[in-house]
């Protein structure tokens, strides 16, 4: 069998903390056949090695058929899982409730109807002061169901307060629902097409909200719902471009954390999500005195007392960490510094790479190929531009595969690598009709790089001026202006008239725009 990073066995294993996998070995070995013991053997080989290949699993352990494996690994995953369970399951809130719910099964199935109230009580505070709500509908329901088995003078009251709360942690439940599916449905608008193209995608994505979001009042909303809705409402405004909105809104996301603590720990997750967009929206507006102070916050997230570090919240906060570290670069126009940056990002990044999904991977080769190329260093660029284009999954962010399309076609003609140009132009054009992508941004632009061939020197900079003028009048167009999101060509162009460096273009701009916000504050 070759070699394989896939399978998920040695995912599972690789994945495992080295105090998980010695407890996995103590717990296994406990009471079990002694025949078992080829389990952990298998355990091992695996853990050793880099890459799964199970050719040499069987070649070093003779005891191991060819035709048992299967069901050698697929009992050991089960075990493994069994034994993560076991492991500090104290750290996970919901996993303790549940154990508390699971508890309560266990004593209802024996009549021990009074020892299940207690249990249940003790569920509902826990629910109640980390904010679990669908966990306590459970916890309502399964007291209305045993309310019948006890006998109370009180029962007529308990069962209306019991009724009166069910129906209405209902509505809470339904509103969290709507709120969540229309996040969901959004960021699958935006994997597909990244920000809005045209009126139609607008009319699409603005019908979709309207017609989806309940009647409500802000202010009578409970925490989890203002949480899912302000996450709805930021991914909304970011994906139409209005920044200003989605920054307002990503603003009362973290706010409302920040006003109640005690819900930072059990709903971690949506807090590093929270400061994650509101620093995206800081970005794109130059706060950067703001974003500077976000930032700092956000290195002291994997610090926080009592915080539960993860697998999945280290892969949170690696990435959105790595990608403010470079867009603080952006930012400020330091091109050259930012590439410093680059190869130990990129490493990490591998190492994350089976956990990653391709958005973010695509997002990181797109940013890396921009520092590249706003620092002058052509040849990186296209590096990084061309694991984009030869990528496999063209359908997950079209915008991106687009641009870096449009990007590498640039840089192919800084490099004066003249028959390469006249290759993606074709390509490209064929993949952006192929897209329902091709707008007046592209237009001018291929049309540019057609004629520059045929151009006498001296020709070059009226060229470039008439460029200029052409796209600085997309600026303003809410559907063109999106093209200057990925990619400052006003800039580039400027530098070219000027005879100027780039990177010292977009710092000036750079440095106005911030001293500009910072007035404002």
């Amino acid at each position: 069998m070759a070699k394989s990073n896939s399978d998920q066995l040695f995912r599972l294993i690789k994945a495992m903390t080295p105090s998980e996998k010695r407890y996995f070995k103590i717990f296994f070995s406990k009471g079990n056949a002694p025949g078992d013991a080829k389990f952990i053997k298998l355990f091992n080989l695996i853990d050793k090695q880099n890459d799964y290949d199970e050719t040499k699993i069987l070649e070093q352990e003779k005891s191991f058929k060819s035709s048992q494996i299967s069901n050698l690994k697929a009992h050991l995953y089960r075990q493994i899982l069994q034994s993560l369970n076991n492991h500090n399951p104290n750290n996970d809130i919901e996993i303790k409730i549940r154990e508390v719910l699971n508890h309560t099964n266990i004593l209802y199935n024996r009549a021990l109807y009074d020892q299940c109230w207690k249990m249940l009580e003790k569920g509902r505070q826990l629910a109640e002061a980390n904010d679990k709500q669908r966990l306590l509908f459970e916890i309502i329901e399964f007291e209305k169901k045993l309310l019948t088995k006890l006998i109370r003078t009180d029962i007529k009251e308990k069962v209306l307060d019991l009724v009166k709360e069910s129906e209405s942690q209902h509505k809470k439940l339904q509103n969290i629902n709507i709120f969540q599916n229309l996040s969901i449905r959004l960021y699958s608008f935006y994997l597909q097409l990244g920000f809005i193209r045209n009126s139609n995608d607008f009319e699409i994505v603005n019908r979709f909200l309207y017609s989806s979001l309940p009647a409500f009042k802000e202010e009578n909303l409970t925490f989890d719902e203002k949480n899912y809705l302000y996450n709805s409402l930021v991914g909304y405004y970011l994906f139409i471009q209005d920044i200003d909105r989605g920054y307002e809104y990503a603003k009362k996301w973290v706010d409302l954390f920040e006003q109640t603590p005690e819900f930072i720990l059990p709903k971690i997750e949506n807090y590093i999500r929270a400061i994650h967009n509101l620093m995206v929206a800081q970005s794109k507006l130059f706060k950067y005195h703001e974003f500077d102070e976000y930032s700092k916050k956000f290195e002291l997230i994997k610090d926080m007392e009592g915080l539960s570090l993860t697998n999945n919240i280290s892969l949170m906060l690696f990435r959105y960490s790595s990608v403010h570290t470079i867009n603080k670069f952006f930012i400020t126009g330091r091109f050259t510094e930012g590439t410093k940056i680059i190869p130990e990002i990129a490493a990490d990044l591998e190492k994350f790479e089976d956990f990653l999904d391709t958005n973010s991977i695509t997002i990181f080769h797109y940013k890396f190929a921009c520092m590249y190329f706003g620092n002058e260093d052509y040849t990186n660029a296209v590096f990084w531009l061309n694991k984009i284009i030869n990528s496999k999954d063209v359908n997950i962010r079209s915008d991106i595969h687009g641009f870096a399309r449009i990007l590498n076609l640039i840089s192919h003609w800084e490099l004066q690598n003249t028959d390469l140009v006249e290759y993606y132009i074709r390509s490209t054009y064929r993949y952006l009709i192929k897209k329902a992508d091709f707008h007046l941004y592209q237009n001018y632009i291929f049309k540019f790089l057609r004629k520059l061939p045929g151009m006498m020197p001296e020709q070059l900079k009226g060229a470039f001026i008439d460029l200029k003028e052409k796209l600085l009048a997309l600026t303003n167009n809410p559907y063109e202006k999106r093209a200057f999101i990925y990619f400052d060509i006003i800039s580039w162009l400027e530098s070219k008239i000027e005879g100027r460096s780039n990177q010292l273009i977009i710092r000036e701009k750079a440095m106005k725009k911030i001293d500009f916000q910072k007035s404002g504050e």
